[in-house]
């Protein structure tokens, strides 16, 4: 099942990731910058137990082999 995804609704959305790793399992999304054309170009993740951040494509949130949409 594919998540429906909008990238009007990605900031702060929040993120359970299927395999953590460093006991980072949830996330939530903290900066998402678009272009002229409302395209995202960058998308911002910040594991919530160690405010470790880092940069995805948003799109693999879609992918619920890796990622479940909220705190589960």
């Amino acid at each position: 099942m594919q998540h429906i995804l909008s990238p009007n609704k990605l900031l702060h959305s929040k993120w359970t990731a299927v395999s953590p790793q460093n006991k980072e399992k949830h996330f939530m999304v903290t900066s998402v910058e678009f272009d002229e054309e409302h395209n995202v170009v960058e998308c911002i993740i910040e594991a919530v137990l160690t405010k470790r951040e880092q940069n995805i494509n948003w799109r693999s949130l879609k992918d619920p082999k890796v990622w479940k949409m909220g705190w589960q």
